[in-house]
C-alpha cells in the first residue's frame, strides 16, 4: 500500500491523513466541499504544531514535511483514483455510511481495500454497500492517535485473510500498535470498555445527579485517570457523542436532547471549537 485516502477531515479523520502522511504516505484527504476542506487545512496546520512539541522526531521540518504529502479534493472520484486503501472516516450515522460506500464501490479501483474507522458500527452493517466485502474491515483509531496509538483491526466473515494480515501490516508501518480483534464485537475492544463509562456519565447529567465537574472530578481522584467522561466527551467532539446517543435507548436519547439544547445549538462542539462541558479558549 502506497497510496492512502482519507474520507472526511473531521477530528479523527484529518489525525489518521497526518499521522499516515507523517509515516511518509502519500494521502488524500476528502471531504464534501471547499469549506470542509479549508476547515481540514487549519486542523493539519494546528497538528504540525502539536506534532512538533510532542512526538520525538517530529522536530527539524518533519511534522512540516507531511503537510507537503497531503492532497485534498472534494471529488469522490479523484480522491480515490490511485488508492491502495480507503479510510472512511465520515459521522458515526449508519444510513450517511451506507450511502458513501454506495459511491466509493461505484469509483474505486478494483485492487482498493476499504476500511472503516466506526467507532460502534459493525463492518458486517456497511460489508453489502462496498461492492468488495472481501476487501473490507474496520481500522479503528483512538482520538489523539499520536499518544494513544492503537489500530484496532476486526473483519467480517467474509475479509480475506490475506488483506486482514495487509491492513495490520500498514497499521504498524504508521508506528500504531496493531490490535487484532478475532471476530465482530459492537464497540471493538476500547469502546466496550469506554462506552459503558460515558453512558453512566450521561445518566447522572441527565438524572439531575450531578454536574459534569463533580463527575469528572470523582473519577480523576478515585482512579487516578487524567481525565473525567465530560472532559473525554469534549475531546470526542459533542457531535459523535450526539449521533451516538441519538441511536440509544430512552436514557442516551435524552442525553442527546440536552447535548442538542444546551450544546450543540450554542455551537460547543468541545475542544474543536473552544468549549463544549467545559471551555478551552
Amino acid at each position: 500500500m502506497k497510496h492512502i485516502t482519507v474520507l472526511g477531515t473531521g477530528v479523527l479523520g484529518s489525525q489518521i491523513a497526518y499521522q499516515t502522511a507523517f509515516s511518509g504516505y502519500d494521502v488524500v484527504a476528502y471531504d464534501i466541499d471547499d469549506a470542509a476542506l479549508d476547515a481540514a487545512r487549519e486542523r493539519f496546520a494546528k497538528l504540525a504544531v502539536t506534532y512538533s512539541q510532542q512526538v520525538a522526531g517530529a522536530a527539524g521540518g518533519k511534522a512540516d514535511d507531511a503537510l507537503a504529502r497531503i492532497r485534498y479534493s472534494a471529488d469522490l472520484t479523484d480522491a480515490v483514483r490511485d488508492a491502495d486503501l480507503v479510510i472512511e472516516a465520515v459521522p458515526e450515522a449508519l444510513e450517511l455510511k451506507r450511502d458513501v460506500y454506495t459511491k466509493l464501490a461505484a469509483v474505486a479501483p478494483e485492487h482498493t481495500v476499504f476500511a472503516t474507522n466506526s467507532s460502534t458500527l459493525l463492518p458486517s452493517a456497511l460489508a453489502e454497500f462496498t461492492g468488495r466485502p472481501a476487501k473490507f474491515l474496520a481500522l479503528h483509531f483512538a482520538n489523539q492517535i499520536w499518544l494513544h496509538n492503537t489500530a484496532e483491526v476486526m473483519g467480517t466473515p467474509q475479509t480475506d485473510p490475506a488483506v486482514f494480515e495487509q491492513v495490520v501490516e500498514f497499521a504498524a508501518s504508521i508506528d500504531m500498535v496493531p490490535i487484532v480483534i478475532k471476530k465482530e464485537k459492537a464497540g471493538y475492544l476500547l469502546n466496550s470498555l469506554l462506552v459503558p463509562l460515558l453512558n453512566a456519565a450521561g445518566d447522572l447529567l441527565v438524572d439531575g445527579i450531578a454536574e459534569p465537574d463533580a463527575v469528572d472530578k470523582t473519577w480523576r481522584i478515585g482512579t487516578g485517570a487524567p481525565m473525567g467522561p465530560f472532559q473525554i466527551f469534549d475531546v470526542i467532539g459533542l457531535t459523535t457523542a450526539y449521533n451516538v446517543s441519538i441511536a440509544g435507548g430512552e436514557k442516551q436519547q435524552a442525553f442527546a436532547k440536552l447535548l442538542k439544547e444546551q450544546y450543540l445549538d450554542q455551537g460547543k462542539l468541545g475542544v474543536a471549537t473552544g468549549e463544549g462541558f467545559y471551555s478551552y479558549r
